[in-house]
């Protein structure tokens, strides 16, 4: 799926690949996948509801495999099902996450926090713990991890949700370099705040519209994105820090 080039740029070839996406049942994951189809490309959707995965194969034809990210087990077994199923799989997309407000003057949070590690870190780490010896052994593949804006200048609303999208940019560093040589290429997709069901169906999180968004990141693949898939609005989120407008941000965050 991918190409390399000298330095930090990575070719994607989006349209005849076969991809592997984790909570692909909604939102981004879902849109994702059908970009991704309509392109040429072989997907493969998982998620944790039977009957969904059953609805989206039989109108969109995409392979399926039912996962529960927060299952160690359930990823092992997922992992084993779909590369015995897609042995042409090259591209794995850890898409899996949950967003939870939190007052950290209460402990009544640390059930929501510790849910937040598991589905956000856990999952994305063991994903690629279970689908990496078999991308190794394909002539090229792709890593996509995701992230958040969030990830660089948090929500404080969602201090763990923040916390773990940091830890997954931080893991994707090391596992880009940890990689170098190998046929497998590291993305990491950077999503600002778009108007999906991340935080409960009817809940009005904002953010730009899907298909906007969509617009974007294939836009970027196509042209032969860097390692870090950032759209226009994510912009300010990614560096403030380095621009000096981060506290300012956090505290515009905060207020809405």
């Amino acid at each position: 799926m991918t190409r390399r080039r000298p330095g930090i740029v990575v070719d994607m070839d989006i349209t005849n690949s076969t991809v592997f996406i984790s909570g692909a049942t909604s939102g981004i994951g879902l849109g994702l996948a059908l970009r991704l189809q309509q392109a040429g490309s072989t997907v493969v959707i998982g998620g944790r509801r039977r009957s969904l995965l059953d609805s989206l194969a039989a109108e969109h034809g995409f392979g399926t495999v039912q996962l529960d990210v927060d299952d160690a087990a359930s990823i092992t077994a997922a992992a084993a099902s779909v590369t015995e199923a897609y042995p042409a799989l090259d591209t794995l997309v850890t898409m899996s996450g949950i967003m939870r407000q939190e007052d950290l003057r209460s402990s009544a949070h640390l059930a929501d926090a510790e849910a937040t590690v598991t589905t956000n870190f856990l999952g994305t780490v063991r994903l690629v713990d279970a689908f990496l010896s078999h991308l190794l052994a394909q002539p090229t593949a792709t890593v996509m991890t995701v992230s958040s804006g969030l990830a660089f200048t948090p929500l404080t609303a969602t201090p763990t949700y923040n916390a773990m999208k940091a830890a997954v940019h931080s893991y994707t560093l090391s596992l880009r370099q940890q990689l170098v040589g190998s046929p497998v290429s590291v993305l990491e997709l950077v999503p600002p705040a778009v108007a999906t069901d991340l935080q409960g169906e009817g809940v009005d999180f904002g953010g730009m519209p899907l298909s906007a968004y969509l617009d974007e990141v294939i836009a970027l693949l196509s042209a032969g994105a860097s390692p870090e898939i950032l759209v226009q609005n994510v912009l300010p989120l990614r560096w403030a820090e380095r621009d000096g407008t981060q506290q300012q941000l956090i505290e515009m965050l905060a207020a809405h």
